[in-house]
């Protein structure tokens, strides 16, 4: 079992640092295009001001690519440093792409509670699952014939909300019924990957015989039998968003 569970570990690690490779390869590709039309499209001042249009947007898209990667990889496992050094990385970036005028972006992380260096997360609270960073922006690129100062923020959540509750079948033997809601950033969202544990003494169990049902609107619903004796059963669901940021909401499930 400790095998598996490191073997777990090491997946969801492998996995949120692709997330974040790709991440960065993405917004760099965005802001290096957008900076190259910007340098071409001043041949005209129409043309030029779309560019800077465009290049605004590229900056605040490959901002949210680097803050939902690094997202994706702390809640999968990584450390809790991966936003503050990945938007190092980031602005160094952008500092070194334009060569031919001023081009930086500064940012400062959420500090303000429940936020800590940018991120907060919270699997603790009874049905409820939070993965969440935020991230204010300050984007300033400057030359002969461009002047740009804009401001963004970047708030990622991923909440899972889980309502269960049981009946019993026979003896000591319950059907567990539990409904999954995913979010993202409040609306409703769709999951990648879904996994159910129940509590068993002291350790977490899949059961051995539950389904999932997707109603396509981000809600998910499950239902499964365990032979438990006492009163209660503690669920647990693991989700993995579309975007890869991990979440897990637990619940205690009531007889009804």
């Amino acid at each position: 079992m400790k095998g598996e569970k490191e073997d777990m570990k090491r997946s969801k690690q492998n996995s949120g640092q692709i997330l974040l490779i790709a991440a960065f390869i993405m917004a760099s590709l965005l802001l290096s295009a957008r900076l190259y039309i910007l340098e071409v499209g001043k041949i005209t001042a129409e043309t030029a001001s779309h560019s800077v249009s465009d290049l605004i947007l590229a900056a605040n898209v490959g901002s949210r690519h680097v803050v939902t990667g690094s997202l994706a990889n702390i809640s999968n496992g990584g450390s809790s440093s991966t936003l503050a050094s990945n938007l190092a990385r980031w602005s160094s970036l952008i500092d070194r792409q334009y060569r031919f005028g001023k081009n930086v972006l500064n940012y400062t992380l959420r500090e303000s509670s429940p936020y800590s260096y940018g991120v907060w997360i919270n699997w603790d609270i009874n049905g409820t699952g939070i993965s969440s960073a935020y991230v204010d922006f300050t984007y300033k690129l400057s030359d002969q014939e461009v002047d740009v100062d804009y401001s963004y923020f970047i708030n990622v959540t991923t909440i899972v909300l889980i309502e269960c509750s049981y009946r019993i079948v026979s003896g000591d033997t319950k059907q567990v019924n539990a409904t999954i809601k995913v979010l993202n950033e409040q609306d409703s969202a769709l999951a990648k990957q879904i996994a159910v544990h129940y509590k068993f003494s002291d350790s977490w169990l899949i059961p051995n015989d539950y389904q999932i049902t997707d109603y396509g609107n981000g809600t998910y619903v499950t239902s499964f039998t365990v032979d438990i004796p006492s009163e209660t059963v503690q669920v647990s669901a693991h989700v993995v968003d579309q975007r890869g940021v991990f979440v897990q909401a637990n619940a205690t499930a009531m007889q009804v």
